[in-house]
């Protein structure tokens, strides 16, 4: 036909209606590309604000402690003798409104924190005739102070505050109580005088040890007896306490009145075992400072398990006892804390957590953080030495009385103390553990507790779930998509897909609820049946599939191609019923009767019934869907062409697999990897449920974990807005976002590249 023949049928491009339809086909694209460019720029935003909200929470716990100088005033004096007094003792009440100073001729001034104008005085209730030699306070955050005199007694006061609320506004009233009595209790019976004393108290006694002027050491116990009348009674016995052989420096007792440790002005320590209180011995004479240098100030951390050392050569340590190999108690120097070398003047221990406070000779002060080893703050406050100083209750508030007669109150920022990279990330010797360890533990039920917020066993815990979760989903779902996708027939395949992907439908609560109810007490009981089992059914597999091979080729040929996996399914529930049919006899024959008490005393291997194993069948089966899913997607989506010519090149369907279609597919397996491996990483409430949630480090498969997302999940409900542990767990959300972010980054690289090398096939 000609080019321009007049019969030539005439198509025009270019009506009305074409010219519509092009114009609503652009408007459709350009509004798909607007929506899709807006959405992915809201997802990266999003990712965005959830990155700088947890930097916003977490940047806090990196700040270092500051002061800032509030108050500067006289020394509020005594009525009696002021020129005379000194003050033995300082201390401030828990709203750091009204501090208390206790003198040296007997008087307690009460007075104002904010401007040094006198509250209250108290004049003590000490004989006649005698002075106030010595003052030892029980503790850190505790208010009982015994106050030694000159003929050989002691007098016992607290001092307590009285808060009411006269016309809406918070009145602090002060008063000194006598919890022992008005009477001096007697230590010396010769009446020497009282020069070191200590004091500890419990619910049951309370135990005085003291050092005369004439170096005689002396240990008194008062046992208190309470009447269902509520009458207390004392009981004195006197015990005897080892020879002195140095100057003494300090005197400290442990809040469960078992050691005393009797620090010498030459820097040796003498603990003294009082567990057996009718007999105290000596434990050991230790050197606790360097280079033969003296003790610039020793006092008993909180909870009075360490002894806080800083000696005249500005070195400072933290010491407490650990048991040896020979089951015995010794002191042991745990760590120290760095300084430039000046004398140390004055040590305060903080009241509620495990951080103190020093100030040396050159007026310098440093605030430390023993569990995390950290120093917050070193700045200079003084011209010199203080002459006494006192930290709030809440360590918010530092006064410090120079030695001008001047009193300087300064305002204290120390908000998180305890993070450090030390306390985080590596081994931390805490307070009565033997060896340093990785240990979370954020809270307890007493006031002189030490927190523990190693990030480790949480981490550990996460890669170990993840791990055991992976072994059971990836090979499973791998294979069954490589089946599905390649062998399988079309029509089982559109009934199967659908099935195995409806699986990740299930709430992860339920299958935790079923792993913790039903699977976990069930793979106790029948533990040689499920390893009998995953060694018998691969081997009924494969037994099978040859047995079927050597079928005459009418029984092989009456089933169809791509149907042949109908027929493991039998085979499947048999080899299970067997199996774990036959759990109770192999248990008895070779685990004697208990598999569980076998794997604990024979092998050594502690079994937890909810543990790793539960964890990765349950958290495996919620995984496979996903990895299934994106697996048999990639392997499908191979171009036909591909496989039908290595066919017709003589390959086999197994040649044609491994060698073209697994490899043209292998980014898209790879991404179902990693994101199978990101939900694993990133579940909650299958380990939470599933497992003792024990932040332990033990690779063992019969022992549970507490993985990051658990910890947050049971953890933030209960801790403070705002709190150290508050912004801990948001450290811990910001790890696990940081470790999917690069697990998930450096998968795309990977596939990227496994398409760039196969993407020419």
């Amino acid at each position: 036909m000609k080019e321009n023949s007049p019969n030539a049928p005439v198509i025009d491009f270019d009506t009305p209606a074409l010219r519509m339809h092009r114009k609503v086909r652009s408007l459709k694209d350009k509004i798909a590309e607007i929506g899709i460019g807006i959405g992915g720029i809201s997802v990266i935003i999003a990712i965005l604000l959830i990155f700088i909200y947890l930097l916003y929470e977490i940047i806090p716990l990196m700040k270092s402690a500051s002061v800032e100088p509030v108050a500067e005033y006289q020394m509020p004096a005594t009525s009696v003798r002021p020129d005379e007094a000194r003050t033995l003792y300082l201390a401030t009440e828990e709203q750091a409104e009204v501090a208390m100073r206790l003198t040296s001729v007997g008087e307690v001034v009460f007075f104002s924190v904010a401007d040094g104008q006198v509250v209250d005085r108290v004049q003590l209730n000490i004989p006649a005739g005698t002075e106030l030699t010595t003052v030892a306070s029980s503790g850190p955050a505790k208010n009982l102070l015994a106050l030694g005199l000159s003929d050989g007694r002691v007098l016992l006061i607290k001092d307590r505050y009285r808060i009411t609320y006269p016309n809406d506004e918070r009145l602090i009233t002060p008063r000194i109580d006598y919890p022992y009595g008005e009477e001096p209790l007697v230590i010396s019976e010769a009446g020497s005088g009282l020069s070191k004393i200590a004091v500890s108290e419990t619910d049951s006694s309370l135990l005085i040890s003291a050092v005369s002027t004439d170096k005689k050491a002396y240990l008194v116990q008062y046992l208190k007896e309470e009447s269902l009348l509520g009458d207390v009674t004392i009981e004195r016995n006197s015990l005897q306490l080892p020879v002195i052989e140095n100057d003494i420096h300090s005197m400290l007792i442990g809040p469960d009145q078992n050691w005393i440790y009797m620090v010498s002005n030459k820097g040796t320590v003498d603990v003294v075992d009082t567990r057996d209180m009718d007999t105290p011995k000596l434990n050991a004479r230790l050197k606790i400072t360097e280079q033969n240098s003296g003790i610039g100030d020793v006092k008993l951390q909180l909870g009075g398990i360490s002894l806080l050392v800083g000696d005249k050569n500005g070195q400072l340590s933290q010491w407490f006892l650990v048991r040896d190999d020979q089951n015995e108690w010794g002191l042991k120097r745990i760590r120290s804390f760095e300084h430039d070398g000046t004398p140390v003047a004055l040590m305060l221990p903080e009241h509620r957590r495990k951080g103190f406070l020093m100030l040396d000779e050159k007026g310098q002060l440093s605030i430390y953080s023993t569990t995390a080893q950290r120093t917050m703050l070193t700045e200079k406050v003084l011209g010199a030495a203080p002459v006494a100083g006192a930290i709030s209750p809440r360590a918010d508030y530092l006064l410090l009385e120079r030695q001008d007669g001047m009193l300087q109150a300064l305002e204290v920022y120390n908000k998180h103390p305890e993070v450090s990279w030390t306390s985080l990330w590596d081994k931390v010797w805490y307070e009565s553990y033997e060896e340093p360890a990785y240990t979370w533990q954020s809270s307890a039920s007493n006031n002189e507790f030490e927190p523990k917020y190693s990030l480790m066993p949480l981490a550990f815990g996460t890669l170990k779930a993840a791990f055991y979760a992976m072994i059971v989903a990836t090979p499973l779902a791998i294979c069954g998509a490589i089946y599905t996708a390649y062998f399988m027939a079309p029509a089982l395949r559109r009934k199967i897909k659908p099935v195995i992907e409806l699986m990740e439908a299930l709430p992860t609560v339920v299958l935790g609820f079923l792993a913790g109810l039903f699977l976990a007490p069930f793979l106790e009981n029948n533990l040689p049946g499920v390893f009998a089992l995953l060694i018998l059914l691969p081997i009924g597999m494969v037994g099978f599939g040859f047995a079927w091979a050597q079928m005459p080729d009418k029984i092989r040929h009456a089933v169809p191609d791509g149907w042949h996996a109908l027929l493991m399914v039998p085979v499947v529930l048999l080899v299970s019923w067997l199996a774990l049919g036959m759990s109770s006899t192999l248990e008895i024959a070779l685990f004697d009767g208990n598999v569980r008490s076998w794997l604990t005393d024979e092998m050594g291997i502690p079994f937890d019934q909810r543990n790793a194993l539960v964890v990765g069948l349950a958290m495996g089966f919620a995984v496979i869907p996903t990895i299934f899913s994106i697996t048999e997607d990639a392997i499908f989506a191979v171009p036909k062409h591909l496989s039908y010519g290595s066919l017709a090149l003589g390959a086999t369907p197994w040649q044609t697999l491994t060698r073209v279609v697994l490899p043209t597919a292998s980014p898209g397996v790879f991404s179902a990897v990693m994101i199978g491996m990101g939900r694993a990483v990133g579940e909650t409430m299958i380990v939470l449920m599933a497992t003792g949630n024990t932040p332990i480090m033990d690779v063992n498969i019969f022992e549970g974990m507490r993985t990051l997302a658990a910890n947050i999940a049971v953890e933030i409900p209960e801790s403070a807005v705002g709190s150290t542990h508050y912004r801990i767990l948001f450290l811990a959300a910001f790890v696990l976002f940081m470790f999917t972010f690069v697990v998930n980054t450096l998968a795309e690289v990977i596939r990227q590249r496994l398409r760039k090398k196969y993407g020419a096939l």
